[in-house]
């Protein structure tokens, strides 16, 4: 391919996090909500705490249908859907009509879901068109370069997630392991001494989460 511009290079590195970002939190979404309704309805309140995000809500109800569907809210799982989107629509020509389709299709199921008032099965939808556009863009988009800052901001979103939620250490390091492999792959200006800090860090008995999430966070160069 030519030389990508500085930011098309942004967009679709971010077009992986963001759709990753959306994939994981719905599937902890789902997770706590059941939880919430069996057990104790304040568990929102621990959720917002693994995720890093303020605790704006005012009750159960509240959470489940702003954290999913507010636009206003930037932390929603809508507003991350689509600022997916927005790069989406601005890599047509990168990505291909087709795979961009699928992110479409997720903001219509998203769009279907919020006027739902029991919207989990459809909030799978969004799901499965996430996971469907990672399989497209793997088998239509020619460019390794494309796909590969795609699944490189997919594994960065993942890892960042990951040490927040305290995962197990062989899945942190799994995933790594994908970084890794990925980032070897891209003539991008990263910070090897992160990276390297990052796989001593998951090698540790007791992983610092908390220095695992800093470092990737600021693993991309300006």
């Amino acid at each position: 391919m030519g030389i990508m511009s500085v930011e098309n290079t942004d967009r679709l590195l971010w077009l992986g996090r963001y759709s990753e970002r959306v994939y994981t939190t719905l599937r902890l979404f789902a997770n706590y909500f059941d939880s919430m309704i069996d057990m104790n309805g304040d568990k929102y309140e621990e959720f917002c705490r693994s995720q890093d995000i303020p605790n704006i809500y005012t009750s159960l109800e509240d959470f489940s249908r702003r954290y999913c569907f507010d636009a206003e809210d930037i932390n929603s799982i809508y507003s991350n859907l689509m600022r997916a989107y927005d790069n989406a629509i601005v890599l047509r020509e990168e990505i291909g009509s087709e795979t961009l389709s699928y992110i479409q299709l997720a903001v219509y199921a998203m769009n279907k879901a919020a006027t739902q008032d029991a919207p989990l099965l459809t909030l799978q939808k969004v799901s499965d068109n996430i996971a469907a556009f990672w399989g497209i863009a793997d088998d239509t988009i020619d460019d390794s370069q494309v796909r590969d800052l795609i699944k490189l901001g997919k594994r960065i979103e993942r890892i960042d997630i990951y040490g927040r939620l305290h995962m197990k250490k062989d899945e942190l390091k799994r995933e790594v392991k994908r970084l890794n492999t990925r980032i070897g792959t891209l003539a991008l200006r990263y910070d090897h001494k992160k990276l390297m800090h990052i796989n001593y860090l998951v090698e540790e008995d007791e992983p610092d989460y908390k220095l695992i999430v800093e470092e990737v966070e600021a693993l991309i160069g300006e």
